[in-house]
């Protein structure tokens, strides 16, 4: 037998019932036993209440000592609700996943880092769906890059497509091809149309689904449709408990939302802020990371900015969408990389925040933004630094920062 033919064989055999899902499977398993003990425990109670000189005293003392019971069992076995998710202190810093490497981007540019959801903002038709499809096909190894920057695989994706789903799946067709067929039937499941219930009335069903579908990502198109309301506080809290819950089961979450309809006149490469996202602070204050995609619908070139970040920031980026071909591109115009690669007598942090923001006086903290990419690039060993000279008579001179043989050599 064929040592690949071999390996498929695994892989399917597997596949239902994988070592990934034992946990899952456990957790139910445990679950319908204590919801049987429970509900024994309550119809005796309900008939011991129907019996002829019933004692009130008698059956309250007899149903505590059973809950007592039930919870003394929960903690001795180490599964309980007080207990299932406690680790040491060292095991916690240690073996968390802190150290581990992106699902998309690099350790020192983190779009979306592992344990955490990664949300990505626009209004409709700035090409939210665009960029998440590439980086769904690039988790099914379907492609190596988004935005010329790694994507790490996956098993398989739960996408959740209750916004339009004929039309997600009409964007989608522009990516795939039929020997893709195999891949997309095996990795990819979705979900059409509304959920069984709000996340926020079921902070459980996004892990239930993960579980049943065998998923180890779960994309939200869109978080709109996903909870009651966008706007009050604690559903988005209880949101974020579902998302928390699935995170916690080692489930991946990429969400699509909207902002404000009063951040669609915001000028095209001035920045966007966290409160430009529709709903509660909440909403955000639990996602890991935010790309915030500025542009106007339709438009084939929009603006990507990083507003919140796991790591190094990523951007601003210019980016075209290929509305044909369901690609997208980034201008290299805008990339700290390719701008100082191309400048043959380096670059200051000034230089380049003035570059970054479009032209005109850079702030304070555009400057500090621009000296963090060039020290991110100084560090990695694409450039190299000549530190400046403080001020005196003459005028101070700032650090400037050039291409190493490497930095050109690697793209040239």
């Amino acid at each position: 037998m064929e040592v690949g033919v071999g390996v498929q064989r695994f892989q399917l055999a597997d596949l239902p019932y994988g070592t990934s899902g034992a946990d899952y499977h456990a957790e139910t398993v445990r679950k319908k036993a204590d919801l049987r003990r429970l509900l024994a425990s309550a119809i005796r109670t309900e008939q011991q209440t129907l019996e002829p000189g019933a004692d009130p005293d008698v059956i309250r003392s007899e149903a505590e000592a059973n809950l007592r019971a039930e919870r003394e069992r929960a903690l001795a076995s180490g599964q309980g609700r007080l207990s299932r998710f406690a680790v040491d202190g060292w095991s916690f810093i240690r073996e968390t996943g802190a150290d581990t490497q992106p699902l998309w981007g690099t350790r020192e540019k983190t779009v979306w880092s592992p344990g955490e959801s990664l949300m990505i903002v626009g209004a409709p038709g700035v090409g939210k769906t665009t960029l998440a499809h590439q980086v769904i096909f690039a988790r099914l190894g379907l492609q190596e890059t988004v935005l010329e920057m790694p994507v790490a695989p996956s098993r398989r994706i739960l996408y959740l497509a209750m916004d339009r789903p004929k039309q997600i799946a009409k964007a989608m067709a522009r990516r795939y091809f039929p020997t893709d067929e195999a891949i997309l039937r095996d990795g990819l499941v979705v979900w059409q149309g509304p959920l069984p219930a709000t996340l926020d009335k079921e902070p459980d069903l996004l892990a239930d689904l993960a579980g049943a579908h065998q998923a180890d990502t779960i994309v939200i198109d869109s978080l709109k449709d996903a909870v009651s309301t966008m706007v009050d506080d604690s559903l988005a809290v209880a949101f974020h408990n579902a998302r928390m819950r699935a995170l916690r089961n080692g489930v991946e979450i990429l969400e699509l939302h909207h902002q404000r309809k009063s951040a669609a006149d915001t000028p095209r490469g001035q920045r966007p802020s966290l409160d430009q996202v529709y709903g509660s602070t909440w909403i955000t204050a639990g996602a890991g990371s935010v790309l915030f995609i500025s542009g106007k619908a339709g438009d084939p070139t929009v603006t990507l900015h990083h507003l919140k970040t796991p790591t190094g920031e990523v951007g601003p980026l210019d980016l075209t969408h290929d509305h044909v071909r369901g690609t997208t591109t980034v201008d290299p115009t805008r990339d700290p990389a390719a701008l100082l690669r191309n400048a043959p007598n380096g670059l200051t942090a000034r230089d380049l925040a003035t570059v970054l923001i479009g032209g005109g006086e850079p702030e304070r903290a555009d400057v500090e933004k621009a000296r963090r990419h060039l020290e991110r690039l100084a560090g990695s060993g694409l450039a190299t630094k000549t530190d400046g000279v403080a001020g005196g008579a003459g005028g101070g001179q700032q650090a400037r920062y050039y291409p190493t043989a490497r930095h050109l050599t690697a793209v040239g």
